[in-house]
């Protein structure tokens, strides 16, 4: 049976290293290819154990991690994604940003991706201070090399939670699986007014 645990603030911390797993395993796929290390995954989790009002919403199987999502107030988030939010005309002091969503490939398709959704907005909106949801996501070429043939983009997911494609991008570093060292790549910003 599943256990879904809404958590916040040092309750974070033992599930630390299990996340940083689920993050490196899940994000080797397509489209982020990522090629991950446990210790800079770690110090990345960290900051949603310290940021005030964050929140991890875990998924267990029996013990397992299996599944997880992140968010916190803009404001705690990095210059390179606060920042185009900000020049955008968003209050970081308003906008809840969610951070990854991700899951095992065993349990996908049972309405738990929903869930993550459901669950953040639920927090942001509990804690009454914020008029904007966002998130950014990878932008790839139609034509990747590694485009796996049966991939699907999730826009029309993220369309159905109320979310909208915006102009706005970032750029984050990290290396890929077919490279020596890392590389800029760009996400897109998607938005949500609440």
């Amino acid at each position: 049976m599943l256990t879904i645990l809404p958590l916040t603030g040092e309750a974070i911390n033992p599930y630390i290293d299990a996340l940083a797993q689920l993050r490196i395993d899940v994000f080797r796929e397509y489209p982020y290819l990522y090629d991950g290390e446990m210790e800079y995954e770690r110090r990345y989790l960290q900051t949603f154990g310290q940021a005030p009002d964050s929140l991890l919403v875990v998924v267990l199987d029996g013990e397992a991690v299996v599944g997880a999502s992140t968010a916190l107030p803009l404001e705690w988030e990095t210059p390179n994604i606060r920042q185009p939010l900000e020049e955008g005309g968003y209050d970081v002091k308003k906008t809840f940003y969610f951070g990854e969503s991700v899951l095992q490939q065993a349990y996908r398709g049972r309405g738990l991706g929903v869930r993550f959704f459901e669950e953040r907005e639920r927090w942001a909106r509990q804690l009454g201070r914020f008029d904007t949801l966002a998130f950014c996501a990878v932008v790839r070429p139609e034509k990747h090399p590694l485009r796996p043939e049966a991939y699907r983009p999730l826009d029309d997911f993220w369309h159905r939670r109320g979310f909208t494609p915006t102009d706005m991008h970032c750029f984050i570093s990290w290396r890929g699986l077919q490279e020596e060292e890392e590389s800029s790549k760009t996400l897109r910003f998607w938005v949500k007014s609440i």
